[in-house]
């Protein structure tokens, strides 16, 4: 059996340390947001300006004027706080983010990502912050499923998409597994209604426990 988002997204939530500072990509990522525990003194950044963001918004708490960098209408927590999105992005560049969530088109054994363009001449590009992130936040946390609709695998051997960062991902989070990218290799943490053996009978990358 396979996880939903959002139970992927709840595996996220549940992995991330107390008290960190956390960005959430566009797409997927943002789920991650409904699942953190109110106690937990995890602070949510998002690029276009913003510290102390809160779970997405429904019903009478959608304001249109409060979004996150994707456009969804979201919460702010108590202690919230604005600014220009030059400053965003130097929080970004500067190390200060602990963990930043992302999504992938693939990403490779050795922690490659490719996020922003799957190459083909009919997609819309959109790069966004991910390169700044991925680059800049001390730990990367990638949400993907892990075969694409065509079957074909998403953790990979090498990148074949044009590259977002080098060496960057550190955990992977897959509707089959959770993987980790170490110096050693990749090693299953999890698998969801699948063994390690069968995965590695559809990847072309070697995995371990």
């Amino acid at each position: 059996m396979t996880l939903t988002k959002d139970e992927m997204a709840a595996l996220v939530a549940r992995d991330i340390a107390p008290g960190s500072f956390v960005n959430l990509g566009i797409g997927q990522p943002t789920t991650v947001a409904d699942h953190l525990d109110a106690g937990s003194g995890v602070v949510l950044h998002t690029e276009n300006g913003m510290l102390g963001m809160g779970p997405a918004a429904t019903g009478d708490a959608v304001d249109h004027d409060l979004t996150n960098a994707g456009k969804v209408p979201v919460t702010e927590l108590p202690g919230a706080a604005y600014f220009h999105h030059a400053d965003s992005f130097a929080m970004m560049r500067g190390g200060h983010l602990d963990v930043c969530v992302l999504g992938a088109f693939q990403v490779s054994a050795a922690g490659d990502l490719a996020n922003w363009h799957t190459g083909a001449p009919d997609a819309i590009p959109a790069v966004g912050g991910a390169m700044d992130l991925a680059i800049g936040a001390k730990q990367v946390l990638v949400m993907m499923t892990l075969f694409a609709k065509d079957g074909s695998p998403k953790l990979v051997p090498a990148c074949t998409y044009p590259l977002t960062g080098l060496g960057c991902v550190d955990r992977v989070y897959t509707d089959l597994a959770v993987f980790d990218i170490t110096p050693d290799g990749v090693r299953v943490r999890e698998t969801f209604g699948i063994t390690t053996d069968e995965l590695a009978a559809r990847l072309d990358v070697d995995i371990t426990e």
